[in-house]
């Protein structure tokens, strides 16, 4: 798949959130087969779940219990983020196992699937701020500002999908190899939050 590509089914995963507009709605992935669309799929969902996950978080008047709820559930969807990422990456490292790597082959500062997720972030803050730029309770100053970080949202994600698809092509050919480091998170984990453990 090229950046194109990605950016489409983004779009698309976005749209179909909307159509109930709501984060308690039932996830469907329209990819039955296990493959990279699939694994899109489910990471943007989850990006525009917690897009409006934050979105709620912040009203001014919340009830501080509905509030500490809904922390938790940003951070079981931070985890799901983190998780996607890693199953995008291994797509990769699967997917070119066998290329003979250049003896001047470098590393780049991010993974693939880090880049991407990048990408699906950008299709959110296009969409809204697009939103934003054509909403008509708005004043005309506000649209027009908005019309013009649209803009710029819309040049970044033509620069991003490049050097994505330069990536990937570099790593096809063996001139930049993947290392992937784990998560390492340490505030999901009871071992390693002096928080958890000192609790016990």
């Amino acid at each position: 798949m090229k950046a194109t590509e990605f950016n489409n089914l983004f779009d698309s995963v976005i749209a179909n959130y909307h159509q109930k507009d709501t984060v308690d709605q039932v996830f469907e992935n329209p990819y039955k087969e296990m493959g990279l669309a699939q694994l899109l799929y489910r990471k943007c969902w989850i990006d525009t779940v917690q897009w409006h996950f934050e979105d709620i978080i912040r009203l001014p008047n919340i009830n501080p219990v509905e509030a500490l709820v809904l922390k938790r559930k940003i951070d079981a969807s931070n985890q799901d983020r983190t998780d996607m990422v890693e199953y995008i990456d291994s797509y990769y490292l699967n997917l070119y196992k066998a290329i003979k790597i250049k003896p001047n082959a470098t590393i780049n500062t991010e993974s693939p699937a880090w880049a991407i997720d990048r990408l699906s972030i950008l299709a959110l803050k296009i969409y809204h701020m697009k939103e934003e730029a054509f909403r008509e309770s708005a004043t005309k100053t506000h649209r027009e500002s908005c019309q013009t970080k649209l803009n710029i949202l819309l040049e970044q994600r033509q620069d991003l999908s490049k050097a994505i698809d330069d990536l990937i092509v570099a790593i096809a050919s063996g001139q930049k190899y993947m290392k992937v480091y784990k998560q390492m998170k340490m505030y999901n984990d009871e071992s390693l939050n002096p928080m958890l453990y000192n609790k016990k």
